[in-house]
């Protein structure tokens, strides 16, 4: 896949900057899926509560939020501003900030790591990290 045709699937930037932090490691991911040949058709930055993203890849989704981490699945329905719905999800545990790398290969695998989640409202460093992407 050529880079200018993945970067136009690549979420775009959130007007909340809370929410835009997590920008930079969607786009990792939406490239690390690309580098597994895993077609990415749209992604987007969705509002707190918690901040989550989704990206859609034919008819799943991978579903990413801030005190869960990934959650995989059939795509149901949503759009920016509104939640995803998938059926059949899994959670792909692993924690909430998942290299890339490994949250593309558990996608196209199939499998999953030990759950690992964090409390609303935690001080742990999390969006220093999504910063950091």
């Amino acid at each position: 896949m050529s880079i200018s045709r993945m970067r136009a699937h690549t979420p775009a930037h959130h007007p909340d900057p809370e929410v835009d932090a997590a920008h930079g490691y969607i786009t990792a991911v939406v490239e690390a899926l690309g580098d597994r040949g895993i077609q990415v058709d749209r992604s987007w930055l969705d509002p707190k509560g918690p901040v989550d993203a989704t990206v859609v890849t034919g008819d799943k989704a991978l579903v990413w939020d801030e005190w869960t981490g990934c959650t995989f699945g059939l795509y149901v329905s949503g759009r920016q501003g509104e939640r995803t719905v998938l059926a059949d999800e899994r959670r792909l545990g692993g924690g909430v900030l998942l290299p890339p790398a490994v949250l593309a290969r558990l996608v196209e695998t199939g499998s999953a790591l030990p759950p690992a989640t964090r409390e609303p409202g935690a001080r742990d460093g999390l969006f220093d990290a999504l910063r950091d992407h």
